[in-house]
């Protein structure tokens, strides 16, 4: 349905909701990177960057004590909105916290584009490679909590780094039913086997843009950290202080993650055998939503099934429970030296402290 001549609403809008940890960061990079260009082509992000956006997926959540992150941040999901209701082409709304919200608050965010043709973009992979990298990503972010707990049921810090984000089927069961099947576009995350822009060409595609127009990063973004340095970090976030989102931010998830524990040799992490048929269940789930309600889909929709795909990769994942106290010693006495090498680097000549002799 497009809207009637002369309302001044935007003819389609494009919500992109996530999952978490199914190339996200890659395509939001890309969008941020050639806004300009994207405006001059008749596509518009609303706001003023990924920030409002990430505020606004928790301002539509109605999340408590919002302000503390931003005093901005309480009414983002109206702002954008507003700007994107004054915008006579196409919309693009992107964070992968909006995947958590409820089926009342799905609806309502639906219904907040009268007159428009509001398409949903979801980007999925295998259950077991979501919830492995969304509880190491919880971990960057400050979290203590192990895996087996969020197994239990047990959130990773915030709503976002939970089952309820990482679960395909019950996402796509909150966010799908007033919509028809074609209007539901499910992105399955190209294999490393495939070419690395493969899932900017699918996102391209749904959006009705030339992939080929834009420029792409050809580097890795967001790099994912070895399960000894993962177990490293979680045991160091037990020692911090409760910092707020932004400290959060920048100095365990950007300085001490991924500036440098990302530097120590990497062993891809894996997830216990006892999880297995828990997985299979979720994978199937979601295929079985997918196929009856007929979502249009991008990518091999066989590559979320994660039996078939561990299969495929046997042995190449290590359980975080095998990582010994010997490896973590290791990785913290490389951690330290390189901070101190960090901190001589930036003190230059170091004062007397008060007590004793340096």
């Amino acid at each position: 349905m497009s809207p009637a001549p002369g309302t001044g609403a935007p003819r389609r809008v494009f919500l992109h909701i996530g999952l978490p940890k199914t190339g996200t960061t890659y395509l939001q990079q890309v969008v941020w990177a050639n806004r300009d260009r994207l405006r001059a082509d008749g596509l518009l992000l609303p706001g003023f960057g990924h920030r409002e956006h990430l505020w606004a997926a928790l301002d539509l959540q109605e999340r408590p004590r919002l302000e503390r992150r931003h005093r901005d941040a309480p009414g983002a999901w109206r702002r954008l909105v507003e700007e994107a209701l004054a915008h006579p082409g196409d919309v693009l709304i992107t964070h992968e916290f909006l995947c958590g919200a409820s089926a009342e608050q799905a609806s309502r965010a639906l219904a907040s584009f009268p007159g428009a043709e509001v398409h949903l973009v979801v980007t999925a992979r295998d259950a077991a490679s979501v919830v492995s990298a969304g509880w190491q990503e919880s971990v960057k972010n400050g979290s203590t909590v192990d895996l087996d707990a969020v197994m239990d049921g047990r959130a990773a810090g915030g709503p976002e780094f939970s089952m309820r984000t990482w679960d395909l089927a019950g996402v796509l069961e909150r966010w799908t039913p007033e919509l028809p099947g074609e209007r539901v576009h499910v992105l399955v995350m190209p294999g490393r086997d495939e070419a690395p822009d493969l899932h900017w060409h699918h996102f391209a595609e749904v959006l009705g843009l030339d992939p080929d127009a834009y420029d792409v990063p050809t580097e890795s973004v967001n790099p994912a950290l070895g399960i000894v340095q993962i177990e490293t970090l979680r045991l160091v976030n037990q020692h911090l202080p409760k910092y707020n989102a932004h400290d959060r931010g920048v100095w365990i998830r950007g300085y001490l993650a991924e500036d440098l524990l990302a530097r120590q040799p990497r062993e891809r992490g894996g997830l216990p055998e006892r999880y297995r048929s828990r997985f299979a269940q979720l994978d199937r789930a979601a295929t079985e939503i997918v196929t009856t309600r007929g979502f249009h889909v991008l990518g091999d929709l066989a590559a979320l099934d994660g039996e078939r795909r561990e299969a495929a990769a046997r042995g190449a994942g290590r359980e975080p429970g095998t990582v010994t106290a010997e490896e973590l010693l290791e990785s913290a006495a490389r951690l330290v030296a390189d901070i101190v090498a960090d901190v001589r680097a930036s003190t230059g000549d170091v004062p007397p402290r008060s007590r004793g002799i340096i």
